[in-house]
């Protein structure tokens, strides 16, 4: 997925000299709470956040280019760039929304976190099997039987409870990505549980043919 595919279109921007107190009511018009600044060829040059703008107003300040963020100084990302770089890029930094710019610096989005939350959201709402399916795709010469046997075989033995093939595809039908995840107990070891089906599968399907 690239930043393009999650990030908001539905936007504003502002420019250097635009009064503050008219900024403020188009924020609190659009419930746009942060806000790239550009130039007349809307290139990114800044970015103001509605925090920024009470702060001049209340120091008394006129214009956005008073109170706004210089590009340098601003977190940003290319529409064409991994979606997973801006989620990196907004917890790294702990910002709450990111400008996102095509290859000549003009501003076309806008990656909040509500857009990440919606995104990584609908990824944890896809079913397992969806992914044990890509999964046997890839395993050429693996059937779906042999596939979900080697699975039964693999969480017996992490579990130590009886599972059968049956019972494992009826499972991971039944079952969401999320849930998957919290109940193996992270990422990391669902992985490692896929990547343990794989190397058995493998392996038996390998003694088969030595016999």
């Amino acid at each position: 997925m690239l930043v393009k595919e999650m990030m908001d279109k539905d936007f504003i921007v502002v420019t250097p000299d635009e009064d503050l107190v008219e900024v403020s009511i188009l924020m609190e018009k659009t419930r746009k709470f942060t806000t790239p600044v550009v130039d007349d060829q809307k290139r990114l040059i800044g970015w103001i956040t509605s925090l920024d703008v009470t702060r001049g107003l209340r120091e008394s300040l006129k214009k956005v280019k008073d109170v706004m963020h210089v590009k340098d100084d601003v977190y940003h990302v290319k529409d064409d760039d991994p979606a997973r770089l801006a989620v990196l890029e907004a917890s790294q930094h702990r910002v709450v929304s990111i400008p996102v710019v095509d290859e000549n610096d003009v501003v076309v989005g806008v990656v909040r976190t509500f857009d990440i939350v919606k995104t990584l959201s609908s990824l944890y709402e896809i079913k397992v099997y969806k992914i044990f399916e890509a999964m046997n795709n890839e395993l050429k010469g693996v059937t779906w039987d042999e596939l979900m046997e080697a699975s039964a075989i693999v969480t017996r033995r992490r579990t130590g409870k009886r599972v059968t093939a049956q019972d494992y595809e009826k499972r991971i039908r039944e079952s969401t990505f999320g849930e998957a995840i919290w109940a193996t107990g992270g990422l990391e070891k669902f992985f490692v549980g896929l990547i343990a089906i794989g190397e058995l599968v493998i392996a038996r399907k390998v003694a088969q043919a030595r016999k």
